[in-house]
């Protein structure tokens, strides 16, 4: 540690610390612009400067600067700085007076309005007036996607977004043509942007040079109301705030979470918000000669239970989407295990994970800040780019630290990072296993859905399992086997145990004649062949709602408060930002009233009750936002079940990343998103 006085406080940092954060950990607040905790120095704004006693007699831009280049006093004394002298307010007041030297006065009208990092420090260091006569330097805007709206008159040159699409997205999208005041910061040949992180340059942009384009002049961010959410279209469950006014969600942003998301967000996440109103369910229907018809709550109940009566209990089965929260889930498996059926399943693309595996064989056991630790990393049968982005953007962060192999087995694909390249099918596991050195301090192995979802899965499985084993990527300290997972539903489903019991049926038997009365929660991912009596609970009219005989309407992970665990077995829990249209209701509550009309009364009346009831079944869930390790005795078990593998290349889990849901399928941003991303990022400028 380095001793160093900033305004007469001593304090102790790393020698590491630039000055701006030695600065902030003695308490200054340094104004700045182009410096951003997660990006390379650039050095651009000077917004940061300092004063430095016994350096040159000039201000020092603080960013710049680390501790270690510091010149004690003469008698050695630590350093001085000064944040608030004379020379340091002169100097900042100069830079803010050249910042808006060609800064429109568009305060009135920019969305970047209340928000606006410039607007904040011009109250600080500007001036009313300026000594500037010249016509302002005008520049045309840019066309860089669906996502980002641009306003280039506005950018003042700190180049956070060029740094954050080459450092963190990874497709270097967006760099900077001309010199001097010719300069201007665009994607080349103004083609969209190419990355699935693209709408977070509009966070970091510190003005209001780049906005959210579906939020265009929709909202003032004093008028909205923040609640804490947790984000359902991957499994990573990146930390959200959900901004909503009155009923109706506005935008959706990151919230800090350095064990999960950092501070990114993937496009879907945020802009999925319009999906979130359309095409969606708000009344019971009941389908009466082969059409659905609007219905009470109690016409709906009482057609299903008419149907329950029917049915023999081996006959009735259950099946849990990919959006749905724990309790929902835990509410449907009481109520179905009640009516004397094991037919559950919440693996509706058909993988072969499995709790009598341990929880060790589907969670992503280094967790995601172990990524950062890992010194080599082997890819099977997933595409993390499409899968997860914010994950793959925490694996391009520690391949850019260097002495990181990385190798991929599956369909070949931009991950954004160099890869060695196996092969396409399980032949190449072989391969692998026969050039890997086995002295590795840290590997990796990242097993994806579309490696698991095939009839070999399991075989697969435990083949890698046992790979895991002999390379040393499970032991001691250290266990770096990792199930990626693609939906938000699957871990929690997992660790409730909704899947069918001994000689039940699974998902795919359930849809094909194998029951004949099916609660489908949010399963919109498989098709339910005719037969069946299905009864569909969610939240909008896709594949489950055009397949049902009766519809409950149910709450979208907005507008109800629940539980969820991420890829790594982190529990989850979101706030309710909202109430769901109409006469929807939330999945539990469903379920609670139905069980009162089919005779098998569920032990809850409320949400606090049902989550006793959960944690009294399932300990791991109290512990909130922790990641409770997985044993890894039952891995070992797993490694010995190794069985014949198909030859077959692995297919994609994600075959379309803006369409993947219900809600995405809904929006009319994502469907723009998808056909620019088909069409090669090339549509024209508008």
């Amino acid at each position: 540690m380095a001793k160093i006085i900033v305004d007469g406080i001593e304090i102790d940092v790393p020698p590491e610390f630039t000055l701006l954060q030695a600065c902030e950990e003695a308490g200054k607040e340094i104004p700045r612009f182009c410096y951003h905790e997660r990006l390379s120095i650039a050095g651009n704004c000077r917004m940061c400067l300092v004063e430095v006693k016994g350096g040159p007699p000039k201000p020092t831009a603080s960013c710049a600067m680390s501790v270690r280049d510091l010149r004690p006093g003469p008698n050695g004394e630590p350093p001085v700085v000064l944040t608030n002298s004379p020379m340091v307010k002169k100097a900042r007041e100069g830079v803010m007076e050249f910042l808006l030297i060609n800064h429109p006065l568009d305060c009135p009208i920019c969305d970047q309005g209340g928000e606006c990092d410039l607007q904040d420090q011009a109250m600080a260091y500007g001036v009313d007036s300026s000594r500037f006569a010249e016509n302002k330097h005008a520049v045309t805007d840019k066309y860089i996607g669906p996502l980002v709206k641009t306003s280039m008159n506005r950018c003042i040159h700190c180049t956070r977004c060029v740094r954050f699409t080459a450092e963190v997205a990874g497709t270097s999208d967006m760099g900077a043509i001309g010199r001097g005041e010719d300069m201007e910061i665009t994607t080349y040949l103004q083609t969209a942007m190419r990355s699935e992180l693209s709408g977070n340059i509009a966070d970091i942009c510190p003005v209001g040079a780049l906005l959210p384009k579906p939020q265009n002049f929709r909202s003032r961010p004093w008028e909205l109301n923040k609640t804490p959410g947790i984000d359902v279209m991957d499994a990573v469950g990146s930390a959200i705030r959900i901004d909503t006014r009155g009923r109706e969600v506005m935008r959706i942003l990151p919230r800090i979470n350095d064990a999960v998301n950092e501070e990114w967000i993937s496009d879907k996440t945020r802009q999925v918000v319009d999906g979130l109103k359309r095409q969606r369910l708000d009344r019971p229907f009941v389908r009466e000669n082969g059409k659905l018809r609007p219905a009470s709550w109690a016409e709906a109940f009482a057609a299903i239970a008419a149907k329950a009566k029917t049915v023999a209990p081996e006959k009735i089965g259950a099946l849990a989407g990919d959006l749905v929260c724990v309790e929902e889930m835990f509410a449907l498996k009481g109520l179905v295990e009640a009516l004397g059926s094991k037919n559950l399943d919440c693996r509706q693309d058909g993988t072969k994970l499995h709790p009598k595996f341990g929880r060790a064989s589907y969670l992503f056991n280094s967790t995601i800040p172990g990524i950062e630790e890992a010194d080599a990393l082997l890819i099977v049968g997933s595409n993390p780019r499409k899968e997860a982005p914010v994950l793959n953007a925490r694996i391009l962060k520690r391949y850019r630290a260097g002495k990181f192999m990385t190798g991929l087995i599956g369909e070949r694909a931009d991950l954004t990072y160099d890869y060695v390249y196996f092969g396409a099918g399980p032949d190449s596991i072989a391969e692998f296993l026969s050039k890997a050195p086995k002295d590795l301090a840290k590997p990796m192995i990242i097993v994806g859905q579309a490696a698991l979802r095939r009839p070999d899965g399991a075989a697969l499985l435990a083949t890698l399992a046992k790979a895991a084993f002999d390379l040393g990527v499970v032991k001691d300290g250290w266990n770096g086997f990792n199930v990626l997972h693609t939906a938000a539903a699957r871990v929690g489903g997992l660790d409730i145990g909704f899947v069918p019991g001994d000689g039940a049926h699974c998902a795919t038997a359930m849809t094909n004649g194998g029951v004949d009365l099916l609660f489908n929660l949010g399963a919109d991912e498989i098709d339910v062949a005719p037969g069946a009596f299905v009864v569909y609970i969610g939240t909008h009219g896709d594949r489950g709602a055009h397949r049902a005989d009766v519809i409950l309407p149910s709450a979208a992970y907005t507008e109800a408060s629940g539980l969820y665990v991420n890829t790594e077995g982190r529990v989850q829990r979101a706030d309710r930002a909202g109430f769901p249209p109409g006469d929807a209701r939330e999945g539990w509550a469903i379920f609670r009233a139905l069980s009162d009309v089919l005779g098998k009364k569920l032990p809850f009346d409320s949400l606090a009750q049902l989550r006793e009831a959960l944690v009294a079944a399932h300990p791991h869930f109290a512990h909130i936002d922790e990641v409770v390790p997985a044993d890894v005795a039952a891995l070992k078990d797993l490694a010995g079940l190794a069985g014949a593998l198909d030859k077959s290349p692995f297919g994609r889990a994600v075959e379309d990343f803006y369409l993947t849901n219900s809600i995405a399928r809904a929006s009319a941003v994502m469907a723009e998103c998808s056909a620019v991303a088909a069409g090669g990022y090339a549509q024209a400028a508008e």
